[in-house]
């Protein structure tokens, strides 16, 4: 059994090694993003950090304001960076907006890496490579959906994830070496984790110069000719293949079906299509499942499984930091599994339901561990216990990762990126995006406050959330695996096209019987349970 998609008609050649490492490459974007969400917790705890912008001798209360600050700072440059970036990327193309995201995001680190102490060039840092990483989580997941063929398009969106939390693997990693093997009498101990940065950026630099602007874009510029050009390169097939003619009658027939509406090319049109049925139900599923991401308590297990690690007898920078680093190891494997087996073989639709009521086992547990424990109590009063209880508390914080890394962290991604028309792909997909950054912002900020408040309460409610979150994805969250992404509108329940293409020269004879072959495979395909289309959202 192949690690693909079934009951697509993809070429086995379209699965290429070409089209993996173009997806590779460019999701050094995503490492970036990993790294930087991760690094900088685990850099603020170090001894030499604190020494060189005056945190040892700030009360405990202006610590947190000030971490908070530096964590804010970052999302809101996230959560404007996403949104300003679609005229941009629509205008001039996906390859220049990854080029602008990688210049962006490396002057930033730049500065970060040059402030000497100074905590408003943090700041203004932390902001500006905010900017560079909501511009590449809007561009990249889009870029990589718009080049990869339907079998294996999760997949190649997953790689995306699977960097994204590599990099966080690595920035919660360099923390605990740099701890234990950098003296930190000088700046370096907190200096090389906030250079590292600057890594991942440079190579997604490079990778953008390098890679091919997308077939669909090109398409839209109506420059056809190099649209082929880039698609056989992807493909790996001959100009004249079944598989290139019919990709691009796919393309053909979206993109006049948009431009028969007429305004569509305006904001207001945009807008408009936005509205109307078939697109509205879209952006109502992208944004509650961008929000649902966030609200599956990720954020509270992170920031409470060092206490939890406390009562377990594990003290100290270092070892906080190596029981910490294994949870983003949890995480980055489950992010594999799901890229490698899972969003092609499960599927979309399944890998949220189950993950949302498998997922909350754990934190149902650790809600009662710590109901019953009391760890923070403990921990204060210098008691360590060692019962197997408090051990499977702790492999719970791992299993919660593993399997929220295997379901909601990357389907939600691959699934924003994939179901948009054409015409109004970049806007949704920025504002799905800026939706993903404002929850993340709204869940961080209110943690510690939940957690001082409910205690345990807040891990029964997050649990609470996922139950609901599954049912909700029973009922209104369709399958997209196998699909082209010019067969979602068929899927979303866009009233039917007319008139099919109309003429032109940008495709040849043998292209343009091409629609009617795809529109039979299409219904074939759903008629013959190949695909699980489940129940349309109705908004």
């Amino acid at each position: 059994m192949g690690l693909h998609a079934s009951g697509t008609s993809d070429p086995k050649e379209v699965r290429n090694w070409r089209i993996h490492f173009l997806a590779f490459a460019v999701s050094m974007s995503a490492m970036a993003i990993g790294y930087d969400t991760s690094f900088i917790g685990g850099t603020q705890a170090l001894v030499s950090f604190k020494r060189d912008f005056g945190l040892n001798v700030k009360s405990q209360h202006v610590r947190d304001t000030l971490s908070g600050n530096i964590v804010s700072t970052f999302q809101a440059g996230t959560f404007f960076g996403s949104l300003l970036t679609f005229p941009f990327a629509e205008r001039y193309g996906r390859k220049k907006g990854m080029v602008l995201s990688s210049i962006v995001f490396c002057i930033g680190a730049v500065i970060m890496t040059s402030s000497g102490g100074r905590l408003p060039m943090i700041y203004a840092g932390r902001a500006i490579t905010g900017l560079g990483i909501g511009c590449a989580s809007l561009i990249v997941p889009v870029y990589i959906a718009e080049t990869s063929p339907p079998s294996i398009r999760g997949r190649l969106v997953g790689i995306f994830e699977i960097l994204s939390q590599g990099g966080g693997m690595i920035g919660f990693w360099i923390n605990y070496i740099v701890d234990k093997t950098v003296d930190p009498i000088g700046p370096t101990q907190w200096l090389i984790p906030t250079a590292l940065q600057l890594v991942p950026g440079a190579l997604l630099f490079a990778a953008s110069l390098l890679a091919p602007e997308s077939p669909r874009w090109l398409c839209q510029q109506d420059n056809w000719d190099q649209a082929r050009v880039n698609l056989t390169f992807l493909r790996m097939l001959p100009r004249d293949h079944e598989f290139i003619k019919e990709e691009l009658a796919g393309i053909k027939e979206q993109i006049e079906f948009e431009a028969s509406k007429g305004g569509a090319e305006t904001f207001k049109g945009k807008v408009k299509e936005m509205c109307s049925k078939g697109n509205r139900n879209r952006i109502g599923i992208g944004l509650i499942l961008m929000a649902c991401q966030n609200l599956t308590g990720v954020n509270i297990i992170t920031y409470y499984s060092p206490r939890i690690f406390e009562t377990l007898g594990i003290t100290g920078t270092s070892t906080k930091l190596f029981a910490t680093g294994f949870y983003g190891v949890a995480k980055t494997i489950g992010m594999v599994v799901f890229s490698v087996w899972l969003v092609e073989r499960l599927g979309r639709r399944k890998g949220l339901i189950y993950g949302a009521f498998i997922g909350s086992l754990p934190m149902w547990y650790i809600g009662g561990y710590v109901m019953r424990a009391d760890p923070a109590k403990v921990a204060a009063a210098g008691q360590y216990s060692r019962n197997g209880w408090g051990y499977l508390a702790m492999v719970c914080v791992y299993l919660y990762g593993f399997i929220y890394c295997l379901s909601w962290q990357g389907i939600t991604w691959v699934y924003c990126s994939e179901i948009f028309p054409i015409g109004i792909r970049m806007i949704c997909v920025a504002i799905t995006t800026a939706d993903q950054w404002l929850w993340s912002f709204i869940v961080s900020r209110t943690t510690p406050y939940m957690i001082t408040s409910l205690g345990y309460g807040t891990y029964f409610f997050f649990a609470s959330l996922m139950v609901l979150m599954g049912t909700w994805a029973f009922f209104f969250v369709p399958e997209t695996k196998g699909l082209t992404l010019e067969d979602m509108d068929k899927l979303f329940g866009v009233p039917a096209r007319t008139g099919g293409c109309s003429g032109g020269n940008s495709l040849d004879s043998g292209e343009k019987g091409q629609v009617e072959k795809r529109e039979t495979k299409f219904v074939g395909e759903v008629r013959g349970g190949s695909m699980e289309i489940g129940v349309r959202a109705r908004i």
